[in-house]
């Protein structure tokens, strides 16, 4: 799990906003197992220190690879946020643990973004949204594995009031989540209608420059 500390003046992306954790939405889809190139190609374009707080070590392309061959997503939620471009610019994973037989009991968040579109609390929105997801799941706690160097991500979870335990280099945040609601039921729904509706503004959008493009002259 990793979110790395960035500066606010790291290089934009003009396909997306900037934001901060005052911004509430994010356009977070809900991804499915079609969508495994794409989470393999985002993880694979981490910098090696990105990989390193993510995965909690040196993960190699091969590592990478037959982590996104093994996620479940009959169990398992991951949200993706796409730019204009379709490109996966970031990614959440929230894996539930169960008892045997039973339903989900606590849930796992790892994130991770793209240097590119980092300073604009996205990290944080996707730990929101997460949190929304597993209370509607009937979770009663969110578990976070981070290194105590990743500083931005126990920043977020120590606001959130979560308990930090401290294992030398490693740190798990554990964070207790109320009961689902209506409203938080409500409100994951919308979030879901409105992050495919982004994603088809963005699917046609694409296909208009593609053909634009094919029509305008070589050298214009």
């Amino acid at each position: 799990m990793t979110l790395k500390d960035d500066p606010l003046d790291s290089p934009l992306d003009d396909a997306l906003p900037r934001t901060d954790v005052r911004f509430r939405w994010l356009p977070a889809r809900s991804l499915a197992p079609r969508h495994r190139p794409r989470i393999a190609r985002h993880l694979l374009e981490l910098p090696p220190q990105d990989r390193y707080l993510r995965f909690g070590h040196n993960a190699t392309d091969g590592q990478i690879n037959r982590y996104v061959d093994e996620i479940d997503f009959e169990r398992d939620e991951v949200f993706g946020v796409f730019n204009r471009r379709l490109e996966l610019v970031a990614l959440a994973h929230l894996a539930y643990l169960s008892r045997e037989g039973g339903a989900p009991v606590a849930a796992e968040f790892g994130v991770s973004v793209l240097p590119k579109v980092r300073g604009r609390g996205i990290g944080h929105r996707l730990f929101e949204l997460s949190v929304l997801h597993a209370r509607n799941r009937g979770v009663s706690r969110l578990i976070i594995h981070a290194l105590a160097e990743n500083t931005a991500m126990l920043r977020i979870v120590r606001a959130a009031g979560a308990v930090i335990e401290r294992d030398g280099p490693d740190t798990t945040a554990q964070l207790p989540l109320p009961p689902d609601t209506v409203i938080s039921q409500v409100e994951a729904l919308v979030e879901h209608q409105a992050a495919e509706f982004d994603y088809g503004l963005k699917v046609h959008s694409r296909r208009l420059d593609d053909f634009l493009r094919a029509l305008t002259p070589p050298g214009r």
